[in-house]
């Protein structure tokens, strides 16, 4: 890293300064039935595009800054919220072509200041404890941290199992498993060294290619939460959401 990026990140965390990245190019092919011509994240929820819920998670934690991962009909999402939410500075990073969850990520990331960055989904709301789960990060120094949401039946998700020390220890694909177990909760604190670490090509998912091969090579740990889950892709969630959020 080059003396100044290194100089900035470091004013940057002194001034408390904390960035997110927001996966929110999703097509939405599940609701096209219920929802049409947005993009997923502005499906509306009680009057409000559900990409709001979320921001406002961001700002009730101190997030500074917001990078929103978006391709599809992202027009829809930048007339809406601009630049500014809020307390939450928002630049997008705006997908050409479907670059996966890991290429999204890595070009995000391009535009952050600090090396260590949450990234959240755009079109679930899982209402984990911020503060919990940066001190988590930060104490097992380490590259990469995920949440876990434990469900009664991990069959139509893949499990993800941890040891004594929290460290991941096993990846299951879906249907492997089954019973009740944790799941990846998409929630994620990482540093960009990881990236540097491990380059990857232009589209990958961050999940498969990423977590799931390196896990073993790497030491990544993962915090259960009992927070509150809701995903919209669903169309029986979606409708859900209307009466919940």
């Amino acid at each position: 890293m080059k003396i100044d990026e290194t100089m900035k990140n470091d004013e940057a965390m002194k001034n408390n300064y904390k960035e997110a990245i927001v996966l929110a190019g999703g097509f939405g092919t599940r609701l096209q039935g219920v929802v049409k011509d947005v993009p997923k994240p502005m499906a509306p929820v009680n009057g409000k595009p559900f990409l709001t819920y979320i921001l406002d998670y961001l700002v009730d934690y101190g997030y500074t800054k917001v990078i929103l991962s978006v391709g599809y009909l992202h027009e829809k999402i930048e007339e809406f919220f601009g630049t500014q939410y809020k307390s939450l500075e928002i630049d997008y990073a705006v997908e050409v072509e479907p670059l996966g969850t890991g290429g999204g990520i890595l070009f995000a990331m391009s535009k952050c200041k600090t090396d260590n960055v949450l990234v959240i989904n755009g079109d679930t709301m899982f209402k984990v404890d911020l503060t919990e789960f940066e001190h988590f990060y930060a104490a097992k120094n380490c590259l990469l941290s995920i949440v876990l949401r434990e469900v009664d039946d991990v069959a139509r998700y893949g499990s993800v199992t941890i040891g004594n020390n929290n460290m991941i220890i096993l990846f299951s694909e879906k249907g492997i498993s089954a019973g009740r177990g944790f799941i990846n909760g998409g929630v994620y604190m990482i540093n960009r060294a990881l990236f540097e670490k491990y380059p990857r090509p232009k589209k990958f998912s961050f999940e498969k290619d990423l977590m799931e091969k390196l896990y073993t090579q790497e030491r990544f740990f993962a915090m259960p939460s009992d927070g509150y889950f809701i995903d919209i892709g669903i169309p029986e969630d979606y409708a859900r959401a209307q009466n919940e959020l």
